[in-house]
């Protein structure tokens, strides 16, 4: 019998990370994104060119996450909360 010892601290493999060909993005494959972003274990631009998504989609997604938590990463929540996301100053009225 053989036993593998943990990563360490603050490492963690990629296998937590959504497959390239992700095409259903649930909010927990969001989070992973957001989480390995944050932890500089891929940068933006990677996640980019790598799931095919726009910075702005990733940023809407981090506001998301640390406005409302993983519940504001569902589909029905961003586009419900989408106003309050922006970065930009405007408040989505006209």
């Amino acid at each position: 019998m053989s036993f593998m010892s943990p990563p360490p601290p603050g490492t963690q493999p990629e296998d937590d990370l959504p497959p390239a060909d992700t095409v259903r993005w649930v909010p927990r494959r969001k989070a992973a994104v957001v989480k390995a972003i944050a932890e500089g274990r891929i940068s933006l631009d990677e996640a980019c060119a790598r799931w095919r998504l726009s910075i702005e989609e990733i940023k809407l997604w981090e506001r998301a996450m640390r406005q409302i938590g993983v519940h504001g990463l569902r589909v029905t929540r961003v586009q419900i909360y989408r106003p309050l996301f922006r970065d930009d100053g405007e408040t989505g009225n006209g």
